[in-house]
């Protein structure tokens, strides 16, 4: 348990952020999922739509440090291709 005064202030700001950052993690998620739930009906349309709402999630979400900045390109630039090769 913490001690002193700052120790404890810390702690309650740990927890705040805390709090933010898994609702900005389950929002990068649930978009990524969207996008591949578009890929695996083989909607191409619905793909891209989803990709375009998706991609500045992923974005943000490396700006923010709730995920590497390369993993998140790498996602986009996996989910990019695989709803590029999707058939019209």
């Amino acid at each position: 348990m913490a001690n002193t005064k700052s120790a404890k202030k810390a702690t309650r700001a740990a927890g705040r952020r805390t709090v933010i950052n898994k609702n900005r993690l389950s929002r990068l998620r649930g978009s990524v999922r969207k996008v591949e739930e578009a890929i695996a009906s083989g909607n191409k349309g619905a793909a891209e739509a989803a990709l375009m709402a998706a991609q500045p999630e992923l974005m943000r979400g490396a700006q923010k440090g709730v995920m590497h900045r390369n993993a998140a390109s790498r996602k986009v630039s996996r989910l990019t291709k695989r709803v590029k090769a999707l058939k019209a």
